[in-house]
């Protein structure tokens, strides 16, 4: 699907499957009429197309779509969350979503103890400097608070603070060593969502079944989509992190087969 799949036109609509229509149509009535800041953020659409002609489409797909962002600023709002950590600032259109969402929330630019809303990490100080003009450009630069460097460093020195949704969307190899650092250091508020990104990506689905640690010579299905041999060792580390997840004591997770894969996870009570 495109980044946008609510300005689909007939031709779309027409050539699309029938899962691809369901997702135009789910995407379309996610759009509320009646919310301040509204469902979709107005710069997201030039963030977009700016990645793209900075880019290429090739890096550009590693920012969320629209409907993705309406379904996380949707949890937002359920958890009514007052803070989000996230781990991959990008471009910053998940940030833009989240920031909204917390508007929408009623939650001020910064807490009385001085922090912003969202912490946002990356290791790119292109794509921090990037994020912080698209956060001035779409109102949102006093929520977010990039920081920039190793995400295993920066979350060691944010130790101590609480969040109530924390996005995975960085490093796919770190995904279980920031979880368990989140989980372990009791970083994920009381009641809060962790929110994990790709987790079914075209290269991790071939696993299916393969038991973890996954051995270096076990063998993924020989399926005849996306076959990228570069990746195997990210579709091996995400198997992984998925069954580390569904089998651990502390936490209860549901997968949701939309976009490449997005898992819900939650701390069961006492934890």
């Amino acid at each position: 699907m495109a980044f946008s799949e609510t300005t689909g036109t007939n031709e779309d609509y027409e050539q699309a499957s029938a899962d691809q229509l369901r997702m135009f149509y789910a995407a379309k009535a996610s759009v509320n009429t009646n919310i301040d800041p509204p469902s979709v953020p107005s710069t997201v659409g030039a963030v977009h197309a700016d990645t793209v002609a900075q880019h290429g489409e090739r890096v550009a797909i590693m920012a969320i779509s629209e409907y993705q962002g309406m379904l996380q600023s949707f949890l937002v709002g359920l958890l009514n969350a007052r803070r989000v950590l996230e781990i991959g600032t990008f471009t910053g259109a998940s940030a833009i979503f989240f920031a909204n969402a917390l508007k929408r929330n009623g939650v001020a630019s910064k807490s009385t103890d001085g922090h912003k809303p969202i912490v946002s990490l990356d290791i790119s100080h292109e794509f921090a400097q990037t994020a912080r003009q698209n956060f001035d450009r779409a109102g949102v630069n006093e929520y977010v608070d990039v920081v920039v460097g190793d995400a295993h460093e920066s979350l060691n020195e944010l130790v101590g603070q609480t969040f109530d949704i924390v996005f995975l969307d960085a490093d796919k190899e770190s995904y279980q060593a920031y979880y368990d650092k989140i989980v372990g250091s009791k970083m994920l508020a009381k009641g809060g969502l962790i929110i994990a990104d790709n987790t079914a990506f075209n290269w991790v689905t071939p696993f299916i079944d393969i038991s973890v640690p996954v051995a270096k010579d076990a063998v993924p299905l020989r399926v005849p989509y996306s076959r990228h041999p570069e990746c195997v060792d990210e579709g091996r580390a995400l198997h992984e992190f998925n069954e580390y997840v569904r089998q651990d004591p502390r936490s209860e997770v549901v997968m949701l087969p939309l976009f490449t894969g997005i898992s819900l996870i939650r701390l069961l009570p006492n934890n």
